[in-house]
């Protein structure tokens, strides 16, 4: 029984590290100024953060075409797979996961599993390739499922953003009314609430040094707890030197810890603005 691993375009994997693990991404859509852009096909990130600068309308998101999914796990098919687990972002930020359920069941040729990563960025890429890996060396769907289940556990991750008003215009910041009063003045901490799975603001912090330093202390918080290695990622909305710099901060106080940096693409960066900056961690799949 062969097993292919889909994901969306959030996950912000390389197309090298596509072809390598045969993950099939589906793009989603940005809508903006009148147009509307396939993430990392019609769009790159240089040119949204470009037009997001310049654009007097909130962009806004959205899911791929029904037919053009369909069409991705036909295609799936037709190449021989039996099963697809469909990996997609949290579905408390978007109706993507929805919509694969929707879908599934009207699949005939290939059985269709939606996974809901309850996350998104890179985190999911990771999600996406430990599967991709377990499907390559012929594990079973219910083995990856599980594997899935026990790294998606281990998912945290702090994000502080420059201001909340694209949070809040979009309604992805689900405690938004606390924090409108003061946008100006605090560098609010948010996360993805381990119960509800949505982005919440837990903390206000009065300056970005101070946000950024609070996060180091919470991620050593959390690592000094963890009983199994652990993996970071640096996250930037359009600030590569602001995510390099954090992240050989990060390494030079964890040496041995893999460190990695990412980005924060049109998708998500619609949400979180520009000059976003994130920490996010994970259990370290290839050490566990």
């Amino acid at each position: 029984m062969k097993t292919a691993i889909v994901t969306d375009s959030s996950a912000y994997l390389s197309r090298a590290e596509c072809d390598k693990y045969h993950i099939t991404v589906i793009p989603l859509l940005i809508n903006m100024d009148g147009k509307s852009y396939r993430e990392g096909i019609d769009i790159d990130n240089q040119t949204f953060y470009r037009k997001l600068k310049a654009s007097t309308t909130l962009p806004s998101t959205s899911e791929s075409p029904t037919g053009m999914i369909i069409k991705t796990y036909n295609k799936l098919a037709a190449e021989g797979y039996d099963n697809v687990i469909s990996i997609h972002l949290a579905s408390t930020i978007s109706g993507m996961y929805r919509q694969i359920c929707a879908i599934a069941p009207t699949i005939k040729n290939i059985k269709v599993i939606p996974y809901d990563s309850h996350i998104t960025v890179r985190l999911m890429g990771d999600l996406a390739i430990v599967a991709a890996r377990m499907a390559h060396a012929g594990k079973s769907v219910k083995d990856i499922l599980k594997r899935l289940d026990d790294l998606r556990s281990t998912i945290d991750e702090v994000f502080v953003v420059d201001d909340l008003k694209n949070l809040v215009k979009g309604g992805r910041l689900s405690n938004a009314s606390g924090f409108i009063g003061s946008l100006l003045r605090i560098k609010p901490l948010l996360t993805f609430d381990n119960k509800t799975d949505k982005i919440v603001a837990f903390q206000k912090i009065r300056s970005r040094k101070r946000a950024l330093k609070r996060t180091e202390q919470i991620f050593a918080e959390k690592v000094k707890a963890a009983d199994y290695p652990i993996r970071a990622t640096v996250f930037n909305a359009n600030d590569p030197q602001g995510g390099n710099f954090r992240a050989k901060h990060i390494q030079s106080m964890y040496p041995d810890m893999k460190i990695e940096q990412s980005f924060f693409g049109p998708a998500i960066g619609t949400h979180l603005g520009a000059k976003a900056l994130a920490l996010g961690w994970i259990k370290d799949f290839d050490k566990d």
